[in-house]
C-alpha cells in the first residue's frame, strides 16, 4: 500500500494587531520638557507642520474664546480637521458663530459630529435627559460621537485654559487622553494663557467674540445646561449649575457603565419638564 505523502505549505505569518498605545506618559513628559519656555505659536507650528503628534484634530465647541485657538491653527494649517459636536442642544448663537468663524478663518475641514439617532430614540426620546441625568445626556450627545470619530487620530488639540476653573489649573501642555486605552495625546496650547492674553489676542487680530459673552456667558455649552455667571465667579460656574459636574466627559473618563441611567438628582433640585 502506497504511503500517503503529506505536503506542508509554507507557514503563513500570523497577522498581529498593534495594540500598543500611540503615546505613553513618558513621551508626553518629554514633549513638555522639549517645548518648555517656547512660545505657543512656535511649538504648535512644530506639532502641526512636523507632525510630532501624528494625525491631529482640533476639538472645538465654538464657544466663548474658541476664535483664539482656531485662529492659531488656521494660521499654520487651515486644513487641520476641526471636530464640532452638534448635540442638538446648542444656542442658535453658537451655530451662527461657528459658521462665521469657519468663513472668516477659512477653515477648510470642519467635521460636524452628531449623536446616533437610534440611541437618542432609545435613551432620550423626549429630549429632556439633561434635566435629570446630565452625565447621561453628555454621554449620548458628546462622549460617544467623539470617541467614534477619534479612532482615526493620534492626538487632539483643545482650548482648555488654566484660569477657567480649579480642575484645569495644573494641566500641562501635553497629556495622555485617559478616556480610553488608545494612548492619544491631548494638546492644550492655551493652558498657560491668562484671560488678559486671550483678550489681547482677540483684539490684536480683530476676532469676533461669541455673541453671548457680552450677555454674561463666559463659558458656553449646550443651552439647557449653561447659565449666566456673576462678576467674579469662576468662568465655568455657569455650566451644569446645581449639579456636582464640571466637565461634559470628553476631557475625563466617563462613568464605569455609560449604558445605565444613573442621574441622581442633587438635593433640592427641581427638574424642568
Amino acid at each position: 500500500m502506497e504511503t500517503a505523502k503529506i505536503v506542508r505549505s509554507a507557514e503563513r505569518p500570523v497577522d498581529r494587531l498593534d495594540t500598543q498605545p500611540r503615546f505613553t506618559e513618558s513621551e508626553a513628559v518629554r514633549l513638555n520638557r522639549l517645548f518648555r519656555g517656547t512660545e505657543t505659536q512656535e511649538w504648535l507650528r512644530s506639532v502641526l507642520r512636523d507632525q510630532l503628534a501624528g494625525d491631529v484634530a482640533v476639538v472645538s465647541s465654538f464657544g466663548a474664546e474658541s476664535a483664539v485657538l482656531l485662529h492659531l491653527v488656521a494660521s499654520i494649517d487651515p486644513a487641520t480637521p476641526v471636530l464640532f459636536l452638534d448635540t442638538g442642544k446648542h444656542f442658535p448663537e453658537t451655530l451662527a458663530y461657528r459658521d462665521l468663524l469657519v468663513e472668516r478663518l477659512d477653515l477648510t475641514n470642519l467635521i460636524v459630529l452628531t449623536p446616533d439617532a437610534a440611541e437618542l430614540a432609545q435613551r432620550d426620546a423626549n429630549g429632556l435627559r439633561w434635566s435629570f441625568d446630565p452625565d447621561g445626556c453628555c454621554e449620548i450627545r458628546k462622549v460617544r460621537p467623539l470617541a467614534a470619530a477619534l479612532a482615526g487620530y493620534d492626538a487632539t488639540i483643545t482650548g482648555r485654559k488654566a484660569f477657567q476653573s480649579s480642575t484645569r489649573a495644573n494641566l500641562p501642555r501635553f497629556e495622555i487622553d485617559t478616556s480610553d486605552a488608545q494612548g492619544r495625546l491631548k494638546i492644550n496650547p492655551l493652558i498657560d494663557w491668562s484671560a488678559e492674553d486671550v483678550a489681547a489676542y482677540l483684539a490684536l487680530h480683530d476676532l469676533p467674540p461669541h455673541p453671548l459673552v457680552a450677555d454674561g456667558y463666559p463659558s458656553i455649552g449646550c443651552m439647557p445646561c449653561t447659565s449666566r455667571v456673576a462678576p467674579g465667579e469662576d468662568p465655568r460656574s455657569g455650566r451644569w449649575k446645581g449639579w456636582d459636574k464640571t466637565e461634559c466627559g470628553i476631557h475625563q473618563p466617563g462613568a464605569a457603565d455609560p449604558g445605565t441611567d444613573g442621574g441622581e438628582l442633587p438635593p433640592g433640585y427641581d427638574p424642568v419638564f
